[in-house]
């Protein structure tokens, strides 16, 4: 199951936001283990290392990105991603470009803590907890 994680669920584990970030880590190690191939858009690449730097410094942003980039793959942003994305009809722009590339990187599903910013997408959107249980019960 080829699944494309939302910026929010991947800053649960890395800003270990203690509320989603158990969840979000089992959700990461079912990547690591191979039981999920997962994807990140390079949009969140970016946020996460603006962020990372901003927060801590360069080097801890390096670090963060080098992480994301072993253990996940990239859903590519580019001109007809963003052109599909503009016509979705998403509210949230964000979103749409997210869901474009994950469609365009052959992702079958979406995980995300704001499945509402997803309101009409083709795509399934699944909240961490709800795709923790899909995966196990599939085992």
């Amino acid at each position: 199951m080829k699944v494309l994680f939302d910026t929010n669920v991947v800053l649960d584990v890395l800003l270990d936001r203690q509320a989603h970030a158990e969840v979000a880590v089992r959700l990461f190690s079912l990547v690591d283990t191979g039981r999920i191939e997962g994807l990140v858009c390079a949009t969140t690449v970016t946020t996460i290392h603006y962020l990372a730097a901003r927060a801590k410094d360069k080097s801890t942003a390096q670090r963060c990105v080098g992480e994301l980039l072993v253990l996940f793959g990239v859903a590519c942003v580019d001109g007809p991603v963003l052109r599909s994305a503009l016509g979705l009809g998403l509210t949230d722009f964000e979103d749409a470009v997210l869901h474009e590339a994950a469609l365009a990187a052959g992702a079958c599903a979406i995980v995300t803590r704001d499945a509402k910013g997803f309101a009409g997408a083709t795509l399934p959107v699944f909240h961490p907890h709800e795709l923790l249980t899909a995966v196990l019960a599939a085992e």
